[in-house]
């Protein structure tokens, strides 16, 4: 773990990505109580989008010691270098947040087990995650994911002892977008312009069509388990 390096080099684009931040934070903020863990919190820009200094704790966890070493300066945040199976048995936490991070983990079941036993009663441990393995591309492979995943594969990672609360897909509009540049233009990377138009275009019009369309399908796929009580 100490020698791991992230081959990605997009975070700095997708970091612009504010309305699709913003967004990802409207479905996520009902979770985000109390004491927070992040895990891969990478250049810290879905930090910032995310904590708004409620929680009693928020935890940045980063298997890159270049990123949590650079990492942003937040009061009320605390940055650790290390992964998961490294926390001592006493931190505990109420959330456990994997913002398109699990598809970077080859074991991604024995993750989400590791994770789940750093829950607190009534704790959630929530994914999101690039939907539809039909859609992985050289981009994918080249940033160092391993899959991407469905509401199937996602119910098949159900850590013991805690059920299912929310399981939907988002960005309606972006999954034609993502669609059409794998079965058409096969671009390998996206340019910052893409980034910006389906953050500034498609994603408002994706927060209207996503629930008409009841969460059916997106860009990506969001699930939530909770501890029991």
């Amino acid at each position: 773990m100490s020698d791991f390096v992230y081959a990605g080099g997009e975070l700095e684009v997708f970091a612009r990505a504010i309305r699709w931040k913003r967004y990802c934070r409207a479905q996520l903020a009902p979770y985000l109580r109390g004491r927070v863990l992040e895990v891969g919190a990478g250049l810290g820009s879905t930090t910032r989008a995310l904590f708004d200094g409620s929680q009693t704790r928020w935890v940045c966890l980063e298997p890159d010691r270049r990123l949590a070493a650079a990492a942003p300066a937040v009061a009320g945040v605390e940055w650790r270098h290390g992964t998961s199976r490294q926390l001592d048995a006493s931190d505990v936490f109420d959330c456990i947040l994997y913002v398109d991070v699990l598809e970077h983990i080859e074991d991604d079941r024995g993750e989400v087990a590791a994770a789940a036993r750093h829950l607190g009663a009534g704790g959630t441990l929530v994914v999101l995650a690039p939907a539809y393995q039909w859609l992985f591309s050289p981009f994918d492979a080249r940033i160092g994911h391993h899959r991407r995943y469905s509401r199937r594969t996602l119910t098949r990672l159900a850590p013991p002892g805690l059920g299912i609360e929310k399981l939907v897909y988002l960005d309606s509009t972006g999954l034609l977008a993502s669609a059409a540049n794998r079965l058409l233009l096969r671009q390998s990377d996206p340019t910052l312009g893409q980034i910006l138009f389906w953050d500034r275009v498609l994603v408002p019009c994706s927060r209207v069509l996503d629930p008409l369309l009841r969460h059916a399908l997106g860009r990506s796929v969001l699930a939530v388990w909770r501890r029991p009580a």
